[in-house]
């Protein structure tokens, strides 16, 4: 059979929203409930370099209020008496004030990279800044936690391309925008029609699309059937993130075996009227984020959900001249849980007097964070993963 450009096209479509290995997306058609004593991670990835000095705001730094004489967050929401948070992140305030949510400053890693895309990769693949790896550090997860079960752990992306962080070598993620288009889409008559021929193709990539289409088409079905088997009465935002956050609260609540949810939102990368963006993407954060706590906690989920966030460098300390910040280096992470061990401010805010040309020094290696999920929340090895050997923290 010979397929035209068009229609490889369309096949291609098809199956880079997938982006799994076959046998890896046959896994979900087991039916095996989740454990209720099971953890579940979200990562929410703040894309575009967030600028964190206007998100984690210090109060009392004269510094501060000096360098961002016009963007300097005046009206921050206090958290103790030497830090704030922006205000149109109200609901995480919420969530400190009731131990539910914890702030790690200064999280970066050795010789950063200001590149978005290759800063995006190092925190991906928790590789060393010059170090390149082709898999990432949920990818490894799931490849060393599969490596001898009978059923693999799994884990879903919310989009519509699977992202480096969950590659692994032999097991991949699934990715997928919205559980209803994607069996709308492999339902369609041109699709079954390809799937229906026995195909064997000599050129890998073509057989590779072929097995991947099939087996989206055998298991989108599954899929969708479980994303709407314990419909939520919990009103979300109309937005793209609140109807993802919905999304991924359907598939918690049914009986699909996922452990691992991967969001994104941006571009925070904001070099012109910072605050302006900022504040629009933070508020569609907050009240995503404030649909999904309330869904978790009225099903007596939230102590078993972790979600956290990142974004891949922070900004400069210093604001330009059109009113925005350039690309930084190292910045907070966000926690939120029922369970977190540690909650509040767990440790000093960026010092501002002491700088690497203009750009904060980071103290805490992102490596040391993901090992301390891996191991104290997935109850992972996080040295087989991560080659991390250096500890742990003790928040969770």
């Amino acid at each position: 059979m010979i397929i035209k450009r068009r229609e490889f096209l369309k096949i291609s479509s098809l199956a880079t929203a997938s982006l799994l290995m076959p046998s890896f997306l046959k896994s979900m058609t087991l039916d095996n409930a989740l454990n209720p004593s099971q953890k579940i991670l979200i990562v929410l990835q703040f894309t575009g370099g967030n600028d964190g000095l206007n998100t984690i705001i210090p109060t009392k730094n004269d510094i501060y209020f000096k360098e961002r004489n016009k963007i300097a967050i005046q009206n921050s929401l206090a958290l103790n008496d030497e830090t704030g948070i922006n205000p149109a992140l109200s609901y995480f305030k919420e969530l400190f004030d009731g131990g539910e949510l914890s702030v790690l400053n200064n999280v970066g890693y050795p010789n950063p990279d200001k590149s978005h895309f290759r800063s995006m990769d190092i925190w991906h693949s928790a590789s060393k800044s010059d170090e390149y790896l082709e898999t990432g550090w949920l990818g490894r997860f799931l490849d060393e936690e599969c490596y001898k079960c009978e059923h693999p752990t799994q884990a879903l992306e919310v989009d519509d391309m699977l992202s480096l962080a969950l590659k692994g070598e032999n097991n991949k993620a699934f990715a997928f925008k919205d559980p209803k288009k994607l069996y709308q889409t492999s339902q369609e008559k041109y699709f079954k029609s390809l799937y229906d021929h026995d195909h064997h193709h000599d050129d890998e990539t073509v057989s590779y699309l072929y097995q991947t289409l099939g087996s989206t088409i055998n298991n989108a079905d599954y899929i969708f059937e479980k994303s709407k088997a314990k419909k939520t009465t919990q009103e979300y935002p109309n937005s793209k993130l609140g109807k993802d956050f919905k999304t991924v609260s359907s598939l918690i609540k049914s009986d699909i075996n996922t452990q691992v949810y991967y969001l994104s939102i941006g571009s925070f990368d904001t070099h012109v009227n910072q605050n302006e963006r900022q504040e629009k993407l933070f508020g569609e954060i907050n009240e995503a984020v404030k649909s999904f706590v309330a869904d978790m906690k009225s099903n007596g989920l939230f102590n078993d959900i972790l979600l956290i966030t990142f974004s891949e460098f922070g900004r400069r300390v210093a604001q330009n001249a059109s009113n925005g910040t350039d690309h930084g280096t190292a910045n907070q992470m966000f926690f939120i849980s029922g369970g977190l061990k540690k909650k509040g401010i767990l440790n000093a805010l960026p010092d501002l007097q002491k700088l690497n040309d203009g750009d904060l020094i980071y103290t805490e290696d992102f490596r040391k964070v993901y090992a301390t999920i891996l191991k104290n929340w997935l109850n992972a090895d996080s040295s087989k993963v991560l080659g991390w050997k250096n500890g742990v923290y003790d928040f969770i």
